[in-house]
Order: C-alpha cells, then sequence, then structure tokens
C-alpha cells in the first residue's frame, strides 16, 4: 500500500484543523524518542475529528496520540495518520456531580478540578500519568482507584467518524483493559465523585501527589509503568527479585528509584528502550518463572521498515 504521506494533496479530507506530513513526533512523548508520523493531523474540535475520519479513506490506518506518556513510538514511526489531541481537547468542566474533560487533558488535571469543585473520590488520577483519552483506554489505575469505577461515560469517535456514547460496561474495562478499537478515538469522558469539604478532597490529593513524588521517578523521561503486575503479585518486585534494578542497554536504564520504570537517557532510542524491556522480560521470566506483560503500548515500524 502506498504510505499515507504519499498520497496526492487531493486524496486529504478539507480540514478546519492542521495536516503535516512526515510529522515528527519524539518531541510529543515523555521518552522523546521515535520517528515521524506519516500524517500529522491536530483537529479543531470534535467535530472537525468526525468528519475527516468520515470522510478518510477506510485503509488508511489511524493512531490518536494524547500527552504521550504510555507509548514507546519505534524509531522508523508511524504509518498513515495519528490525531493529536491537544488544545480544545485539553478542556474541562463540572457538571453536578460530574468532571467533563476532554482525552486530550492530563488526568491529574481531573482530579484538581475535582477537589476544587469539592467531588471526592478522583483523587487516585493525580497519580495516574497521561492523558484522559488514555487512562480510559486502558483503564488505568493508581493508589487504589480505577477508571471504571469513577467512568460515567465516554464519548468515542469510530473510524467511520460517528460519535458513541459509550459507558464502562459497553467498554468492557477490566484490568489495564478495554474492548476500544485501536483507531477509535475518545474524545471526551465524565466521571462522577462524591461531594465533599474541598478542604478534606485537597489534603488526599496531595498525600497522592507526595507518595507518587517519594517513590516514582518524576521529571525523567520515562513512560509511566513499564508492565502491568502480574497476577496477585507486583511487577516491580519481580523485577527487583531478578536483579534487574539499574539494569543497562545503551542510553536507557531500569529506574533504581523505581524499578518498573525505563529511563531514556540523552541519545537514547525507541530501539534501545524496547529492547531493554524484553531483557528484562527475560530475565525475570528466567529467575522468578513470573511472565511480565508490557503495559507500555509499542507502536510503529523500526528503522528501515
Amino acid at each position: 500500500m502506498m504510505a499515507a504521506a504519499k498520497l496526492p494533496t487531493s486524496a486529504w479530507p478539507e480540514v478546519r484543523g492542521r495536516l503535516a506530513f512526515d510529522a515528527p513526533l519524539a518531541r510529543f512523548t515523555w521518552f522523546r524518542v521515535g520517528g515521524p508520523a506519516d500524517v500529522l493531523f491536530r483537529p479543531a474540535d470534535a467535530d472537525d475529528l468526525s468528519a475527516f475520519l468520515a470522510a478518510l479513506p477506510v485503509e488508511t490506518p489511524v493512531w490518536p496520540l494524547g500527552v504521550g506518556s504510555n507509548v514507546i513510538i519505534r524509531d522508523g514511526g508511524i504509518e498513515g495518520v495519528v490525531v493529536l489531541l491537544r488544545g480544545p481537547f485539553a478542556a474541562s468542566e463540572v457538571a453536578g456531580d460530574l468532571v467533563i474533560a476532554g482525552a486530550g487533558g492530563l488526568s491529574a488535571n481531573v482530579a484538581l478540578k475535582a477537589a476544587d469543585a469539592g467531588l471526592a473520590g478522583l483523587e487516585f488520577l493525580s497519580g495516574v500519568p497521561g492523558s484522559v483519552g488514555g487512562a480510559v483506554r486502558m483503564n488505568a489505575g493508581a493508589y487504589g482507584g480505577e477508571v471504571k469505577d469513577v467512568l460515567v461515560w465516554a464519548d468515542v469517535v469510530g473510524r467511520d467518524g460517528a460519535v458513541r456514547r459509550m459507558t464502562p460496561a459497553s467498554l468492557n474495562l477490566a484490568y489495564r483493559h478495554s474492548d476500544l478499537a485501536a483507531d477509535a478515538i475518545v474524545a471526551r469522558a465524565a466521571f462522577r465523585g462524591t461531594p465533599d469539604a474541598p478542604d478534606a478532597v485537597r489534603a488526599r490529593l496531595r498525600a497522592v501527589q507526595a507518595a507518587r513524588e517519594a517513590s516514582q521517578p518524576l521529571r525523567t523521561r520515562t513512560g509511566g509503568s513499564t508492565f502491568r503486575n502480574p497476577p496477585g503479585g507486583k511487577a516491580w518486585e519481580a523485577i527487583d527479585a531478578a536483579g534487574c534494578r539499574g539494569m543497562r542497554m545503551g542510553a536507557v536504564h531500569v529506574s533504581e528509584k523505581h524499578c518498573n520504570f525505563l529511563i531514556a537517557e540523552e541519545g537514547a532510542t525507541a530501539a534501545d528502550i524496547e529492547a531493554l524491556g524484553e531483557a528484562v522480560r527475560r530475565q525475570v521470566r528466567e529467575r522468578t518463572g513470573v511472565m511480565l506483560d508490557w503495559e507500555i503500548k509499542r507502536v510503529g515500524r523500526a528503522l528501515g521498515q
């Protein structure tokens, strides 16, 4: 199939947002690595996104990107269209006991919005790195809470451009799982809180933030938790038991502070990150018998493909 970026200009739907071709993606990810998108689309709003997808040839691959926290984009880039959810997709509002947030906003900002409104139960989202859309897609969780516990609905734009309002049940949310198709795009979501004194909510929120600061390598080039917790255990415990804390490959190493985090240094490549992750998986299996599954999404082409 002809690469999407090589299609004639006339083949692309008109948009109110912006289209860029052969667009670098590394700067949009927390690891700061990876190749370009054949096409990068920044929709002006949800209607612009729906119209674009409806008019786009069905054989053109589509992949959504929020704040780029929980992803490794391979060095050869991504075929087709990457939809970057920024700008208007980062807005949020409070409506009664709901916080309604755009998919491109930070999950932590949902927790802050709820605290200011005196809504409890969303504090755990302050410990979830990444965007609202990604949190819904993977049923993200931290500090005893999961998205499925507080999500009321999510507006999802399908590959056909149609918008469907989905519930936790219709999304089939489970541990770090949903039934969303890879090219379905969460546009916004509503989370329900429980009325409480704002000062009490803020205190719990600060406790989550302090716990995260103490235990995780924040302000580094990382992607959050690398592997899912195995049944009945913790991924970091298996990694530590296998002697992988501090393990290094190229310009990437396993965090000394929290060994379920991989840290990219200057000069790192996506191939380095993925290779180190696979080396950790092998060593953990050989030494402990535990098979770790990736939590970070790995997408795109290897260099040269």
